[in-house]
């Protein structure tokens, strides 16, 4: 929710399948999303990238780390909003992108130091729409998960909250809107990071 990352992760898996022979199909950047490194790679091989599943997650993650290295697409409002949040109550991480790239993202950015946990789906069993990573984020956090607001833009980041009994804040994200069935989960639904007050998680 804090990085506009899934143009890029499209850009750079769909030239990555493109050039190593795969196929790439309509609904693959939404079936992705959520996905854990271990998952996205092996639905990559499936598309018919001739590479094996672990080749294939170390090449897309060090084009990930190239890019973000360039410059970090955060989110509008995103650096004010994680601001806000950490001086009231603390604040968790739970992404689908791996270590690696969450280690960078919160290096590049300096955010780092606003969170008290944070979690990669690949070092959970289970990737989004599973509530795997926001079960370990709340234990990292030591608080119950129905104690926990979730913020997310994403079809499966809203099914993996509300799955982990979290109360889910919605921002849809405006080129990858959530399904309708993934909104109505949502507690509530903001427009914007700008809209995102200590308040309205009260």
């Amino acid at each position: 929710m804090l990085v506009d990352s899934e143009p890029v992760w499209e850009e750079v898996r769909r030239a990555f399948v493109a050039e190593h022979g795969g196929h790439w199909q309509s609904d693959t950047q939404a079936r992705l999303m959520g996905m854990s490194t271990g998952e996205w790679a092996e639905y990559l091989h499936e598309l018919g990238v001739s590479l094996s599943p672990e080749r294939i997650a170390d090449g897309v993650i060090q084009q990930m780390k190239a890019r973000y290295h360039r410059g970090v697409p955060l989110m509008p409002g995103a650096v004010a909003a994680v601001a806000r949040l950490a001086g009231r109550v603390p604040l968790g991480l739970a992404s689908s992108s791996p270590r690696a790239l969450i280690d960078a993202v919160l290096a590049e950015t300096g955010l780092g130091a606003h969170f008290t946990a944070t979690v990669s789906t690949e070092e959970v069993a289970k990737g989004k729409p599973a509530p795997d990573g926001y079960l370990e984020a709340a234990r990292k956090l030591g608080v119950a998960p129905e104690r926990c607001v979730a913020v997310e833009d994403s079809s499966n980041g809203l099914r993996s909250a509300h799955a982990a009994g979290m109360r889910v804040v919605a921002i849809p994200h405006p080129a990858y809107p959530p399904a309708s069935d993934a909104l109505d989960l949502a507690w509530r639904t903001l427009p914007s990071l700008a809209a995102l007050t200590p308040d309205i998680l009260s």
